[in-house]
């Protein structure tokens, strides 16, 4: 009997959950540990983080001021990322809340048709980013118990996120959906801004109360999916490492990764990573191996962000017709660029160059991550305005100059 394609993979993935579930079982005790670890991180610092921003997202989405941004943050998005100027809410959001956000925004947008397929790609594939909270509190402070690394950690990261979101421009060709949005755009951008946000709110149409509640109900379902992906990969990750199975698979690794001068005790944290971030940039934090190379690694690990971040992507694109695919890619890129740009970043703290806000860094924890998410968002938002606005001044400045010369 012979099978196509399909049905072998049906076939593969069945014999994956059941090998999964009787290890589950055999390996009971450390399974019910691993979940009560990864509830622990949901609850104590995910729930509570992603909340707030989850909600504010549908509630600005929903009175129409995502759309009145859009519009005004055209010029700075347009011709630098090839994405509408909604993709700068998209982008500060993501860059302020950290996983999964961004994806969720994306697709948000996708649905209401404020971008076409290919910018979805795009937008989610660069706006889809590590959380300071997560990058100054658990890593450079939890885990490395170095106040100053969490500076390099979100900086590489951060840099080579915007570095990636420019390449990602020249991903196919702009779309016939985008020149249109193009020409709209040529009247006033004021006018156009306001008439756009009163569009938006008509189109909406519920009313304050329903949008609250209904921003509350969906913020707390897909906080509750996140959670349970969380739980499962941890899981999933300690019964790989209770049955030997990354032990095998690392040593497979270091023979293919030694020639870049990859040490053996890296091995093991870039393989957890690759099925999930925490438990790979804690290993990292741990080996025996050079601060430049552990540090180096861990942003690696964020950058790719694990597969249980992928399937809460995929998750969150479910009903749209934005592929995962670019998405994979972006993160393999993400991790080469932040590992790249962590090395050139490390040159002043080999020096033992300390920053002069380290008390601040110390003492950064949940309550003040919330806190510098909020002011991390506020001020993304304030520069790409600034920018955006130069930008169409000095067009408007250009096409007064040009007819004033004819």
């Amino acid at each position: 009997m012979s099978f196509n394609q399909q049905e072998r993979k049906i076939i593969i993935t069945a014999i994956i959950a059941v090998l999964t579930t009787i290890l589950v079982i055999i390996f009971s005790e450390e399974a019910f540990n691993a979940a009560l670890e990864g509830l622990k991180v949901w609850w104590d610092i995910v729930f509570p983080s992603l909340l707030p921003f989850f909600i504010i997202a549908e509630i600005l989405m929903g009175l129409g001021v995502v759309h009145f941004m859009g519009a005004l943050l055209e010029p700075l998005m347009r011709p630098l990322f090839r994405v509408p100027g909604v993709g700068a809410f998209a982008m500060a959001m993501g860059l302020a809340s950290g996983y999964p956000i961004g994806a969720k925004i994306t697709a948000s947008l996708r649905r209401k048709n404020l971008c076409n397929k290919v910018e979805g790609e795009r937008l989610v594939s660069f706006t889809n980013t590590a959380d300071p909270l997560f990058m100054i509190g658990a890593v450079a402070v939890g885990m490395f118990h170095r106040a100053d690394l969490g500076i390099i950690i979100a900086a590489a990261h951060y840099i080579s996120s915007l570095i990636l979101g420019f390449i990602l421009r020249f991903y196919k060709g702009d779309s016939r959906e985008s020149r249109v949005m193009e020409k709209r755009y040529k009247q006033n951008i004021f006018f156009y801004a306001l008439t756009e946000l009163i569009e938006a709110r008509k189109n909406d149409g519920r009313s304050l109360g329903e949008l609250l509640g209904d921003s509350i109900k969906e913020s707390i379902s897909t906080l509750l999916l996140v959670g349970g992906f969380i739980i499962l990969f941890s899981v999933i990750t300690r019964i790989f490492i209770v049955t030997g199975f990354i032990g095998m698979i690392s040593n497979l690794l270091l023979y293919l990764l030694s020639p870049l001068g990859i040490s053996q005790a890296m091995v093991l944290p870039l393989f957890s990573g690759f099925f999930e971030i925490t438990n790979g940039t804690n290993l990292s934090s741990q080996a025996q191996a050079p601060l430049l190379h552990q540090v180096m690694i861990a942003n690696a690990i964020i950058a790719w962000s694990g597969l249980s971040v992928h399937a809460q992507v995929a998750t969150m694109l479910n009903g749209t017709d934005i592929k995962l695919k670019p998405y994979i890619f972006a993160r393999i890129l993400h991790s080469i660029l932040a590992a790249g740009i962590t090395v050139l970043l490390f040159i002043p703290y080999s020096q033992k160059i300390e920053p002069t806000f380290m008390p601040l860094l110390e003492s950064f924890d949940l309550q003040h991550g919330i806190l510098f998410t909020f002011i991390i968002f506020l001020s993304i938002l304030a520069l790409t305005l600034f920018l955006s606005m130069t930008i169409y001044l000095f067009s408007k400045i250009k096409i007064i100059f040009f007819h004033f010369r004819r």
